[in-house]
């Protein structure tokens, strides 16, 4: 089974709930949110308004939407000033939508 990717960055956390509805509507029932260090607050505030389907945006999503799993690790980068490597912390998770996606309104 193909997965969308999003990945999650400094943006507010309605574009990255947006673009998950947008894949779901596309076809895409699985999506991975995967997010880097201070990013990781935003993935999670995401995939909980994608799951509760909390505010207006997120009532486009699939009757119901649930994480499949979570994944959380750390990769190594190289320093900025040469110093060798540090870890950054990652997390991917997936979530999955099942049920049908609300009809789009003709009047929007």
């Amino acid at each position: 089974m193909d997965e969308r990717q999003i990945f999650v960055g400094k943006k507010p956390v309605h574009l990255y709930v947006r673009a998950v509805v947008m894949a779901m509507e596309s076809g895409d029932r699985t999506v991975r949110l995967t997010a880097r260090g201070t990013a990781i607050s935003t993935a999670v505030d995401a995939a909980e308004l994608c799951r509760r389907r909390h505010g207006t945006i997120a009532a486009g999503l699939p009757e119901t939407v649930h994480v499949r799993s979570v994944d959380i690790s750390t990769e190594m980068t190289e320093r900025r000033d040469g110093g060798g490597e540090r870890g950054v912390s990652v997390i991917n998770i997936v979530l999955e939508g099942e049920g049908d996606v609300p009809a789009q309104s003709e009047e929007e």
